[in-house]
């Protein structure tokens, strides 16, 4: 156990001895019948800290108020769309009557479960414009591997097993090929214009009938739509492939238009992202899959249905690709993302998309004079900088991400996409207020000026922060995750 106190960082707060609490006599060990078999009893004591409840209370709440989240300040981080999480899902989340219900009892127990499951489904598809989703995958990438494997399920239902090809844009998501991968397509990578669309020439040559498919992205990666989508899912039709729509990026594009209407059939979105349900930490997420009218039979199973008489069932499709996840999925994240939907309401939702492109152009627009901008024109929900205009005194995008610690925002995403070498991709989303997007963009400014006068101040930061600048190559290879990992 380690903590800050007085300004001071102490790394060890174990006393031999102390205790932080009393269990009382256990009054039936001696009509036990349970029993565990020797070869799962310790041979040796444990190895664990001795603190006191007021000690490991204090740790924790300090440890807490270190953690960066979107309740403590800005976190513009692209390609992984933080939006405000109404602290109203949580409570929705928290009730007895949905926290309380066991999975295996009878669905004739749990109506109202499945009502906010069949309700989130109906709203899904009609916010995407396909047919029917299923709400079972865990995450984003869950979800592209479940929509991967729908594609390739309906080619081997078809008889047609030499579709063994996934064209993906060299712009992708990283998830993309590899959950291509874990599903045992082979990927094709399609490049990219210099205004960061797909090249649509250099895709003609690529199609053939082994292709199962296409990803897509859109806006993609660098904030862009595809303008050329029409003519994408026109070709890739005609050779027999499926269009997939990464929806991770699905935001900007909330009341304005729809997959379905462009011509996808199959796609997954991100209820963590799209739908302001946490998102951080490696969890916990909802990679939900929709798919458009012909493909409804082969979406995992169970689904969940209404008969006529109003009831809500378990369906097990014969045709469907199998289960892919224990019982349906994480629900208390779909409780959260419905909460949201009814919250926001139809009306509303016309309003997310815009706000979204409006608050990223806005910074933008403001900063680009400081900060290379490698295509201009009007971004969707988010936009790539190349680091600095100004490259004279070596100031790096980690240096930048870095002294944005010190001014009390996240970083947003470095390095990624790949298309540029000083990548700085940056996502406000439409919940932050124009105060906060301008107090952002005084300190971008003030940052360059910092990279221009005073480089070494940018390079060695962050100086405000716990713990100074680490060796972030050493840390990933030599991570301490237990106590007493590390060498005093």
């Amino acid at each position: 156990m380690n903590n800050t106190y007085y300004g001071k960082l102490i790394f060890e707060l174990s006393k031999k001895g102390r205790v932080g609490y009393s269990l009382p006599k256990n009054e039936f060990a001696t009509y036990s019948t349970t029993q565990l078999p020797d070869h799962l009893l310790r041979k040796s004591g444990t190895i664990l800290p001795e603190a006191d409840e007021q000690t490991v209370v204090r740790h924790y709440t300090n440890m807490s108020n270190n953690n960066f989240g979107v309740d403590t300040g800005f976190y513009p981080l692209g390609s992984c769309t933080m939006k405000y999480n109404p602290k109203i899902n949580e409570e929705m989340a928290a009730l007895p009557a949905f926290s309380a219900l066991h999975p295996t009892q009878p669905a004739s127990t749990a109506q109202g479960a499945l009502k906010v499951y069949y309700n989130v489904q109906q709203m899904l598809s009609e916010l995407t414009g396909l047919s029917e989703f299923t709400l079972n995958p865990y995450a984003g990438a869950h979800g592209e591997l479940t929509g991967l494997m729908i594609i390739s399920t309906y080619h081997q239902k078809r008889g047609d097993l030499k579709r063994k090809k996934i064209i993906i844009p060299d712009s992708a998501h990283g998830t993309n090929p590899a959950s291509a991968a874990v599903c045992g397509l082979e990927v094709v990578e399609v490049k990219s214009l210099e205004n960061g669309r797909v090249d649509v020439e250099a895709l003609k040559p690529l199609l053939s009938d082994e292709v199962a498919g296409m990803m897509m992205t859109n806006p993609n990666t660098l904030g862009l739509f595809e303008t050329e989508i029409p003519e994408i899912t026109r070709l890739v039709h005609e050779c027999g492939g499926l269009m997939y729509y990464d929806g991770a990026n699905l935001n900007p594009l909330l009341g304005v238009c729809r997959p379905g209407d462009m011509g996808f059939d199959v796609m997954h979105l991100n209820l963590h992202k799209t739908f302001s349900t946490p998102h951080g930490g490696g969890g916990p997420g909802a990679g939900p899959v929709g798919v458009r009218k012909g493909l409804e039979e082969y979406l995992p199973s169970p689904h969940v249905r209404k008969n006529d008489a109003g009831q809500f069932y378990l369906d097990y499709d014969a045709n469907s690709l199998g289960s892919i996840s224990s019982f349906l999925g994480n629900f208390t994240v779909i409780l959260k993302a419905y909460a949201f939907l009814l919250s926001a309401g139809r009306e509303h939702f016309k309003l997310m998309g815009p706000l979204a492109v409006l608050n990223a152009n806005y910074i933008k627009e403001a900063l680009k004079d400081v900060y290379e901008l490698p295509i201009e024109g009007l971004c969707k929900h988010e936009f790539v900088f190349n680091g600095l205009k100004d490259k004279s005194t070596h100031v790096t995008t980690l240096d930048i991400a870095k002294r944005l610690l010190d001014y009390g925002f996240h970083a947003p995403t470095i390095y990624f996409p790949l298309l540029f070498h000083e990548a700085l991709m940056i996502e406000p989303t439409e919940t932050e207020s124009k105060d906060t997007l301008d107090s952002f963009i005084a300190t971008m400014r003030t940052i360059a000026e910092e990279a221009a006068q005073q480089p070494n101040v940018v390079k060695t930061a962050p100086h405000h922060t716990p713990t100074k600048r680490m060796d972030d190559v050493k840390a990933v290879k030599e991570p301490h995750l237990t106590y007493k990992s590390y060498t005093a």
